[in-house]
């Protein structure tokens, strides 16, 4: 889709400048056709007028002000003085640029989506594809709606898994910094005392490969830092290539106990965007386009497109989604029976919210299981310092 500047009139012979989504000039002309406009002159494309000032958009925020506008609409007030309203009373600075651009673009005859997508950072595909959905068949208000509550949904997910790895993630930090200080500056006390041990050849070989392991830290920790760093850098950029991506996805899906979690909120958020966008009127091969970029999984992705060609030359869905093996069999036989039944948009829906409560249960026993084995490494690990440090004392007491 490309974005074309419009010069038209209206049948009052009212002249009219605007900015209009198509794949191409003639379908530009025939969308300004079909809103009774005469186009008089159609522009090159022109570029996003994103500023680049504007950051991300909470996303609680976007779903109260997509549930504001539903409901204004659906009280009867004019698109553009809702827009008005909702500008004025929000607080946010960048949403309230936002809102004056778009209300903007819609007084000059952009469609709300056509105006919304040129904000592509804050308004995702889902949520722009549901709109146009909603406009061109006549249910805004209720297009709105779904998207708020699917957006609040979304960012109820995102804090759930956030809370639940975030005590995990504090056990990892405080245990490595806990060893970390152990061997850097506790540890190194110990070899003078431990020097003619070594001299003899009496110190034993954990104790030995200990000291090693401090003067190595003392000595090169910043290079180590470093290259650490500059390792972490590197395998970042190749993770977003195709290659680094689809590896990673691979990974993320054979890793135990949380590999079937990955698997399972994937397909979940699969079937939730198809089925709602599938219920809003988006035709099934748009749907299922923006679904499978939505799934976060490139692997499953793969299966999606493959599934989207099958669909294109008149197959069903479940099939190739079968085949892939990277959906659980019980959703693709409800996939299937849904497509007999003329009912996949509400089966989805409903496969959804089962997986999420599965997902949900797997979660937080993984969570439960990842903190007594992270407590478990920690006082490992400290234990093996301790006994490195103690052992040649036993010896020596012997000795003695």
């Amino acid at each position: 889709m490309t974005d074309f500047q419009y010069i038209a009139r209206d049948n009052a012979g009212q002249k009219i400048t605007g900015v209009i989504q198509a794949p191409g000039r003639r379908e530009a002309t025939a969308a300004l056709v079909a809103r009774s406009l005469f186009p008089v002159e159609i522009g090159e494309n022109v570029k996003s007028i994103e500023p680049k000032r504007v950051r991300r958009v909470p996303g609680q925020l976007l779903s109260t002000t997509y549930a504001q506008l539903a409901d204004l609409l659906h009280s009867g007030v004019p698109l553009l003085r809702s827009l008005e309203v909702i500008q004025k009373q929000t607080s946010h600075a960048g949403l309230n640029h936002i809102l004056d651009e778009i209300h903007h673009q819609v007084e000059e005859g952009a469609t709300l989506a056509d105006a919304m997508n040129r904000f592509p950072r804050i308004f995702n595909d889902m949520s722009i594809s549901m709109i146009r959905a909603g406009g061109e068949g006549g249910f805004l208000e209720e297009a709105l709606t779904r998207v708020a509550q699917f957006t609040e949904a979304q960012e109820d997910m995102k804090k759930r898994t956030l809370g639940a790895v975030t005590y995990p993630a504090f056990l990892c930090v405080v245990g490595f910094s806990v060893v970390t200080i152990l061997i850097v500056f506790f540890v190194p006390k110990f070899a003078d005392l431990f020097a003619r041990l070594r001299e003899r050849n009496e110190l034993p070989p954990v104790t030995d490969w200990l000291l090693w392991l401090s003067d190595a830290l003392r000595t090169h920790g910043w290079w180590i830092i470093l290259a650490l760093i500059a390792g972490g850098w590197f395998a970042r950029r190749w993770l977003m290539t195709p290659e680094g991506g689809m590896w990673r996805d691979r990974l993320q899906l054979k890793v135990p106990i949380v590999g079937p979690i990955f698997q399972s909120l994937a397909v979940a958020r699969f079937c939730r965007i198809l089925g709602t966008m599938l219920r809003n009127g988006v035709p099934i091969l748009r749907s299922l386009e923006i679904s499978r970029n939505a799934t976060g999984n490139r692997v499953l992705g793969e299966a999606i497109g493959e599934a989207t060609e099958n669909i294109s030359a008149g197959q069903s869905l479940a099939e190739p989604l079968r085949a892939s093996g990277r959906f659980p069999p019980a959703v693709v036989e409800m996939i299937a029976v849904a497509e007999q039944a003329n009912n996949l948009e509400n089966v989805l829906l409903n496969v959804a919210d089962s997986l999420e409560k599965t997902t949900w249960r797997k979660l937080d026993l993984a969570v439960r299981l990842i903190e007594p084995i992270l407590l478990l490494i920690l006082a490992a690990a400290v234990l093996v310092v301790v006994i490195a440090l103690l052992l040649p004392m036993i010896r020596m007491s012997q000795a003695i």
